[in-house]
């Protein structure tokens, strides 16, 4: 510091005092702006906030130094520039852009604080008042409910950076801070709703910027019988005797609130101020949804359906409304969620629907009726398909893991028929659709050899499996975390998840979404393989043709019934009245299997042998699909300590001519589906009516009633009396109630000119006999995504030009009037018209657009409504 001057000053002066002499002395401009620190030692400074103070309450002494700071053209202080990222400071400098056409950087799931960011900055009073620096003389450091100023001064070095016309984007890092400082809930970086933080946001500026210093007590008396005009204007006055700032005079408003008991009639009316508007929107007490129902005959393919269940509604009533459109009972179906070819859950028929998201892969599996009969004769396996490469590169290091394909299936089998034999031939049958039986010309037998050479490799190959992850592969075609495996070939087990995307033809392409945002930690195929303890099972005894040596066993060991994680009920095996095809598959599969024997006393005795090599064989698993230690071992027959699980494993060869993976991933669509799905579409108006609707109290929150001398379930009512200069709506999309949550995704058409309140207000009493109650739309917060993922953008009107943009984070483009009213909107900002000032520029052109393009991911808006503005949506998950 070459610039220091020294001067005298009184205790008693205040640091504002030393600040009109560090002005004067350094020849500051009066517009300019300034901030005050004290050093106190050689490395670190304290600032000076409260320059009302006096030089003794601030600690300063004799000999210390008072440092000015001015701030940088560019909005930014000279001590905070290190902190703010930029890939090129000198590029940064000498652009020059429009003032407001800014991106704001996500810091990490901060894209709910920036969208509420670009639509405050988009709102000229508030905006305009921080720019002209009104803010400095109405900090209230003193309040105990504000936040000393800090909010104040971190949102108006955000404003200024922001109208600087001088960023691409912008850091928040300083203002996030200070929020998370502030509100605890918004520490770290999780995602949060952008309403929530608006709410504290305008509340904590209304507190730094209270003009009001000492809040009086104001004891509120009830109309009893008062006109409303005098009630309205005594509550308005004890409001503004309490609150006192921009905030007030920009968003507050005025409700009529009117309370009636049910036993004594008393009528209670308050007047009380508003911040913003909370509209719910029409609810429907049905839901759509979209699943697959497996037919028990082995040859029909899956048929995908759209019912109409209640939204509060048990599983049950699914099965029973897929009953009406298929005929079946309801009760001899299990309705499961297949994700990844395995089952993710399979539901209790008492079981929420809500428990059910919409972009659930959903699978109704008809059973026969002995299967759900309790003590039946039969029980239900879920039955998996995996691929187990044959590799004998001993160095690759898990060449024996399998891989889930397919999809899974459940099967009713007779309990007295739990043999690998008997499964075997039961498989076949059920999989005969897709699944070629070998005919009785094609040469299947595999040669053995008994020589010394061919013995070791057989024990090296099978110790080598045994000590190797069993039923797990380390390149399996697992999700990726994002959801954004498109690329993948799939079935209806593997439905596109993204909204309007539905199955091309009889087969669908594409990802699903990251299970772990349906609040379960999805198990990947990894699990338990590249465990050591977890071991895996011998490949002994895994079918009668086993190319491993051992007696044919015939002990056997009776099935345990289905009772573990959410399966109840069965599937039937087969019906007698079978295709010829399917019939001549069974008789094949028989001679198959008995041919495929070996005989007990067969010894190794130096002559080669034969034997037939089967299609695939069966090993006992998890519900992951992947086999632990002990399952399985040691007989021909099955015992399950839990849930039936089973693995059907293929060798690559005989999967490739035998298994027809076209013809497995086939399904019908249902007459039901080529009905175009009706998207709900409500008028803003019409949520606005039912906010002003009648309604009964909650018995959690009960109104005292001074007649009755006791709570009551009164009527209330909300009326509106006044409206603000800027008008916040909030749409009420995430709906939470006893029986379900979800996120609301109908269309709510709001105007973009001229949303006329006249006839919701009460006052009539204006300048002309009316007061003005047409307002126009500036800015509005979206949120895509669901309950528990999402992500925030915004599109907001630049005051000074007058031009839509689209705000995305860090990027921003042109966006044009009919790409923003989508089922997206989430909150609304609106503008009286009374209060409109006209832009001071003209709109930018197209060859205006062009020449900015080049520059800061600033390009020109070419996407179509609400896909296009979806395409550069990125998601963000919690």
């Amino acid at each position: 510091m070459d610039n220091v001057v020294t001067a005298q000053f009184s205790r008693v002066d205040t640091i504002q005092t030393i600040e009109k002499v560090m002005r004067k002395q350094f020849d500051v401009a009066e517009s300019a702006e300034t901030r005050l620190w004290m050093k106190s030692s050689d490395t670190s400074c304290e600032r000076l906030r409260n320059i009302y103070v006096s030089v003794l309450d601030s600690c300063l002494s004799t000999g210390m130094t008072v440092i000015m700071e001015m701030r940088n053209a560019d909005g930014t202080w000279p001590s905070s520039r290190p902190q703010i990222m930029r890939n090129s400071v000198e590029e940064q400098d000498s652009y020059r852009g429009q003032p407001g056409v800014c991106g704001l950087t996500n810091l990490g799931n901060t894209c709910f604080m920036n969208s509420a960011l670009q639509c405050l900055s988009n709102t000229p009073p508030l905006t305009e008042y921080f720019l002209r620096n009104a803010y400095l003389e109405e900090l209230n450091f003193t309040n105990p409910l504000g936040m000393k100023g800090e909010i104040a001064e971190a949102y108006a070095d955000v404003i200024k950076q922001i109208w600087s016309g001088r960023h691409y984007s912008v850091v928040p890092r300083v203002f996030k801070t200070k929020v998370g400082h502030f509100a605890s809930q918004f520490l770290g970086y999780q995602q949060h709703d952008s309403q929530e933080l608006l709410s504290f946001l305008l509340d904590g500026l209304h507190e730094d910027l209270n003009r009001v210093k000492n809040k009086e007590y104001i004891e509120l008396r009830d109309a009893d019988g008062r006109p409303d005009q005098e009630v309205a204007e005594e509550a308005w006055r004890n409001h503004r005797r309490r609150n006192d700032s921009v905030i007030v005079d920009t968003f507050h408003g005025l409700f009529k609130s009117t309370l009636v008991c049910p036993e004594c009639h008393k009528v209670s009316v308050t007047f009380d101020p508003f911040c913003y508007l909370s509209v719910p929107l029409p609810v429907s007490k049905e839901r759509v949804m979209e699943v697959f129902f497996v037919s028990l005959n082995p040859g029909a393919e899956p048929v995908q359906l759209r019912v109409v269940v209640p939204k509060a509604g048990k599983v049950i009533d699914l099965c029973i409304a897929l009953s009406q459109a298929t005929d079946v009972p309801a009760n001899q179906m299990v309705v499961a969620d297949v994700f990844n070819h395995r089952f993710y859950k399979i539901y209790h028929a008492d079981e929420s629907l809500s428990c059910i998201l919409d972009r659930d892969d959903i699978f109704v599996y008809e059973l026969s009726s002995g299967a759900v009969e309790e003590d039946g004769e039969e029980v239900v396996l879920a039955v998996y398909l995996r691929e187990r490469p044959h590799c004998r590169d001993y160095g690759s290091g898990g060449g024996y893991g399998t891989t889930l394909f397919g999809h899974p299936l459940l099967m009713a089998v007779p309990r007295d028929q739990c043999t690998r034999d008997a499964l075997y031939i039961l498989f076949l049958q059920r999989l005969a659709r897709y699944v070629r039986p070998p005919e009785t010309s094609e040469e299947v037998e595999e040669e053995e050899a008994d020589d010394e050479d061919g013995e070791e490799e057989d024990e090296e190959e099978e110790e080598l499996y045994r000590t190797q992850t069993n039923g797990v592969s380390n390149v399996t075609n697992t999700q990726t975390d994002d959801g954004d495996n498109d690329s993948e070939k799939a079935g209806p087990s593997k439905r596109a998840s993204k909204e309007g995307e539905a199955p091309d033809g009889l087969t669908s392409s594409a990802g699903h979404v990251d299970r772990q945002n349906n609040g379960q930690s999805e198990p990947s195929e990894e699990d338990g393989g590249s465990d050591p303890e977890r071991g895996s099972s011998s490949e002994e005894g895994q079918s009668a043709g086993s190319s491993s040596g051992g007696a044919d066993t015939n002990t056997q060991s009776d099935l345990a019934t289905a009772g573990a994680s959410g399966k109840v009920e069965d599937q039937e095996e087969e019906d007698e009245d079978q295709e010829d095809n399917e019939g001549r598959g069974s008789e094949s599969a028989m001679a198959y299997v008995s041919s495929g024997k070996r005989a007990a006393g067969s010894g190794r005795n130096g002559q080669s042998r034969k034997k037939r090599r089967p299609l695939f064989t069966i090993q006992a698993v998890n519900s992951n699909g992947t086999t632990e230690r002990g399952m399985g071992e040691g007989g021909t027959a099955f015992s399950f300590s839990s849930q039936p699980y089973v693995a059907i494993d293929w060798d690559p060869d005989m999967k490739k001519r035998y298994y027809d993976e076209n013809e497995a991933e086939k399904y019908e669509k249902h007459g039901s589906m080529e009905i175009p799905h009706q998207q709900t579409t409500v008028r803003l108006q019409e949520c606005i009516e039912l906010f002003t609707t009648v309604e009964t109290l909650e018995e959690e929150n009960p109104w005292y009633c001074p007649v009755c001398k006791k709570h009551q379930l009164a009527t209330k009512k909300l009326d509106l009396w006044s409206l603000p200069e800027v008008l916040i709506i909030h749409l009420k999309r995430f709906s939470y109630t006893k029986y379900s949550r979800e996120k609301l995704d109908t269309i709510v058409e709001f105007p973009l000119r001229e949303l006329d309140f006249s006839g919701y207000l009460l006052r009539k009493t204006g300048v002309n006999g009316e007061p003005p109650s047409r307002y126009d739309l500036m800015a509005v917060s979206n949120h895509y995504g669901g309950l528990r993922d999402g992500h925030y953008t915004s599109y907001a009107r630049n005051k000074d030009n007058g031009q839509w943009y689209y705000f995305d984070d860090s990027k921003v483009t042109y966006a044009r009037e009919d790409q923003i009213v989508t089922n997206a909107a989430y909150v609304l900002f609106y503008q009286r018209q009374d209060k409109i000032r006209k832009p001071t520029l003209p709109a930018p052109t197209d060859g205006c657009a062009a020449s900015v393009k080049p520059a800061n991911d600033f390009t020109s808006s070419n996407h179509d409504g609400l896909a296009g503005a979806a395409s550069c949506v990125n998601m963000e998950t919690d």
